[in-house]
């Protein structure tokens, strides 16, 4: 898939026979200072001596947000007694607010607080979370009067959404703060900011695996109090971790609010609607005398353009007085612009994380249909995903270390795809993966028809193929959004990419809802009953295949359209 207008910087010469910028300036050059407020010093502070700090609160946030997610569908259908479907729906529906939540989180820090301020904020609330987490499954070992009560349900509930409040000041902060390490006016430092998020991407599925084994197996086999206390100690250290580093980041200056200057542009081009646009809107419209703005007036969207149109305050001050809600700058109408164009791209993501939410929810409960026995050994559903992290862990330095330089050689790119193919690579992916689970599942219901059993490892290529494609997509979407973002909007850009997640579990919840209101009518028993074994998770897996199939050909419509 060849999009002849992808993200302007990936068409240039390859970096590495380029000199680095200002390599004899003690500063850096994007404008980045240190926690004293002073200019960034290139030596002492940003690049991977700071990461590390933030990759080590990134990888203990991981542990604890998968601890939970991973085995949430087992907890709420064997401690709360909850249905298959009310399981997966809620699973859902909570995976999905956890990606919700960065846009709070990312207006805060673009607007008020800064990345540091917000992460150490919501770090301390994700803390509380974890800690009510532990405590509501704890205390029906304490208090058996209190198991399985309407109080259990609402804590752990609350427990639940605090978790979610807490990451979503994480999750859009942490990627963009780390990206901030990386001076994007210096060569070098652009492409280690690539493999950046690369590298963050694989601690969080460490953290992942991690869950998956050690902490599904204490959950199952010791108890979800201390399944659950666990991470909470280690989102203290991580915490502890992460304040420690302060000294060495490098920090973006904050550039007002990014809500508020969008706002600004949709309301002024609405009051001007009925003026007319100058022939050379370039040299006519509005922008503020003497500002060095990177962005540059486009012809997209031109309906914005009035919100540029010089428009004289009628108290005839000076054009520096003029309303920001009737007149704003050029640069302001582009930041929209910028927005809007990855809008599409963005819709077109949905689906593949709608797909990778069945980890969470339906291929855990199709495996807890099938014989878990390897040997002497009980393999619990939940730890199937295990080998979804592994395929991440392992694919991750194939594809930066050995992928990226061999595609380097043949395209001519910094990058070797460009962003837009990674991801259509990933999204096509998907539709593998689901297709083969649907197979797995009419093989489970046959052997059940046959009075046999099928085992739970045939659901391991699975796991695989969709972890490979996480690999080109989960991380391609965090990088493709920080490129193009404003420069004023990084963190909005970052929870783009957590919301395009958010929407895609919305969505699944909303299709399993669809699915077991249509087909379970009249007493039948629909696709997905509580046993599975009178069902058709098959025909559920084929049609989540069909649909990723169509939102592919969408993306590759949109993506040849989109011009960075």
């Amino acid at each position: 898939m060849e999009a002849e207008a992808a993200v302007a910087d990936e068409e240039k010469p390859l970096i590495h026979h380029l000199p680095r910028q200002d390599e004899g300036s003690e500063h850096t050059s994007d404008g980045t200072v240190d926690i004293n407020k002073q200019p960034a010093r290139r030596r002492s502070t940003g690049n991977w001596r700071a990461c590390y700090f933030i990759l080590g609160a990134e990888f203990t946030e991981g542990i604890c947000f998968f601890g939970i997610q991973k085995n949430l569908v087992t907890y709420l259908t064997s401690v709360l007694h909850e249905s298959n479907v009310d399981a997966a729906r809620n699973v859902s529906t909570w995976t999905g607010s956890c990606f919700f939540t960065p846009l709070i989180g990312a207006f805060l820090a673009d607007t008020y607080w800064g990345r540091y301020r917000a992460i150490v904020v919501f770090l301390s609330v994700y803390t509380i979370g974890m800690l009510v987490m532990t405590l509501s499954a704890s205390l029906p070992v304490l208090m058996p009067s209190f198991s399985s009560s309407e109080i259990q349900r609402t804590t752990v509930y609350l427990g639940l959404y605090l978790v979610a409040l807490g990451t979503g000041g994480i999750k859009p902060c942490t990627s963009a703060l780390g990206a901030d390490q990386f001076d994007s006016a210096d060569p070098v430092e652009r492409l280690t900011k690539g493999s950046f998020f690369n590298w963050y991407y694989f601690l969080i599925n460490m953290g992942c695996l991690l869950s998956t084994t050690v902490l599904v197996w204490v959950q199952d086999n010791v108890g979800w109090g201390v399944g659950y206390a666990i991470p909470t100690v280690l989102m203290g250290f991580g915490l502890v971790v992460f304040v420690s580093g302060r000294n060495v980041y490098r920090y973006k200056r904050l550039g007002g609010s990014p809500l508020k200057r969008v706002s600004q542009v949709v309301i002024a081009a609405a009051r001007n609607y009925r003026l007319k646009l100058p022939d050379d809107s370039s040299a006519l419209l509005y922008e503020e005398s003497g500002a060095n703005f990177s962005t540059k007036h486009t012809s997209r969207f031109r309906f914005l353009d009035k919100a540029a149109i010089l428009v004289p305050p009628s108290s005839g001050k000076a054009v520096e007085m003029m309303d920001p809600w009737r007149t704003c700058t050029v640069s302001q109408v582009e930041e929209l612009k910028m927005l809007l164009q990855l809008f599409p791209v963005w819709a077109s993501l949905l689906f593949f994380f709608a797909v990778t939410a069945q980890m969470s929810s339906t291929l855990v409960e199709q495996g807890m249909a099938m014989d878990n026995r390897i040997g002497k050994f009980l393999v619990p559903p939940a730890s199937l995903s295990t080998f979804d992290i592994l395929a991440v862990a392992a694919f991750i330095p194939v594809y930066d270390l050995v992928l990226v330089p061999l595609v380097r050689r043949a395209t001519g790119r910094d990058r070797g795809l460009s962003q837009l193919q990674r991801l259509g690579v990933g999204l096509a992916l998907s539709v593998l993966a689901m297709a083969y689970s649907a197979s797995v599942e009419m093989r489970r219901l046959a052997a059940v028809r046959a009075g046999r059993s099928v085992n739970i490892m045939w659901q391991t290529p699975s796991y695989v193929v969709l972890g490979v494609a996480e690999v080109f997509t989960s991380v391609g979407i965090m990088e493709f959004f920080y490129d193009e973002s404003p420069e004023s909007m990084k963190s909005m850009g970052a929870a783009l990419a957590q919301l395009a997640i958010s929407a895609g579990n919305y969505l699944n919840s909303a299709v399993l809802g669809v699915v077991a209101s249509a087909t379970g009518r009249g007493g039948a028993p629909g696709w997905i009953p509580d046993d599975l074994d009178v069902g058709h998770l098959d025909y559920f897996f084929w049609m989540m295949a069909g649909l990723s199939a169509l939102n592919l050909l969408l993306f590759i419509y949109f993506s040849l359209r989109y011009k960075g």
